[in-house]
């Protein structure tokens, strides 16, 4: 056995110790998929975080935290006499053969945009086969709200239902800020909410359309304002200043000086 299928292995076995009904982890006994379910979603995110940062060593550890939600969601499902982890790699195995023809049925050169035509395809597929009728109806809920509105619109997509081109999204992002501007100056809440929710359902998918991934480019935008953020601390700190006393003007500073200190944002 490989030293992979070892360390798996012996994370499966470790898994079963924690559940054991004698010997086991109380916490770890009384969990179910719905009570789990957050700390998978978060441990994804922990994932996305540490590739943003660029931090390898960190990486390491969150996915091995990934994993472990994997293991114990798997472990859920045998107990429960549905599946085992092995039915889990088996799946997953079978679909991405299923997925690329080109390098297992029929070996060939394919260029990536017939590969996205036939990936697209075979997904189609797999979702008549397993029963889902509506274009929308298993996009998941629990998907970050721009990584969802982007997934709804290329779902749409497929069926005719899109903008021709990113200049007609661009020139709905306008008319969405009218709708916010009214909104704002009618002073009705519930509908500026409404309006703001559609603008930015519009400029995930203006992103879309211009080939940028809107959740990447938020993530980026905000771990770009907390770089910029610490820096203004700490010169606020060799400054002898205190943040909450400070006024616009000596803001305005720090932010600038934050800016041209951290050259590559």
């Amino acid at each position: 056995m490989s030293g992979a299928g070892e360390e798996l292995e012996k994370l499966l076995a470790l898994m079963r110790t924690l559940r054991d009904p004698a010997g086991g982890c109380p916490w770890d006994r009384e969990q179910n998929f719905l009570s789990i379910a957050p700390f998978t979603i978060e441990e994804a995110y922990e994932v996305a975080d540490a590739i943003g940062r660029g931090d390898l060593d960190r990486l390491r550890d969150e996915l091995g935290d990934l994993l472990f939600q994997v293991v114990f969601h798997a472990l859920l499902a045998e107990e429960a006499g549905r599946f085992d982890f092995a039915a889990v790699a088996r799946g997953i195995r079978d679909k991405l053969v299923r997925r690329h023809p080109h390098v297992f049925a029929e070996p060939r050169a394919i260029g990536v945009a017939q590969l996205h035509v036939s990936w697209e395809a075979q997904k189609a597929r797999e979702r008549a086969a397993a029963g889902v009728r509506g274009v929308l109806s298993d996009v998941p809920r629990a998907l970050p709200a721009l990584a969802r509105a982007a997934k709804l619109g290329r779902r749409a997509r497929r069926v005719g239902f899109d903008w021709a081109a990113a200049a007609e999204v661009r020139a709905k992002v306008d008319e969405e800020l009218a709708e916010v501007d009214a909104a704002l100056a009618a002073g009705d809440q519930r509908q500026l909410a409404e309006e703001i929710g559609d603008l930015l359902f519009t400029l995930a998918n203006w992103a879309r359309h211009l080939e940028v991934d809107a959740e990447d480019a938020l993530r980026g935008a905000a771990l770009k304002f907390e770089r910029r953020f610490e820096c203004m601390e700490q010169a606020a700190e060799r400054g002898g200043l205190v943040l909450d006393a400070l006024d616009p003007a000596q803001w305005d500073e720090l932010w600038r000086d934050a800016k041209s200190l951290i050259k590559g944002d």
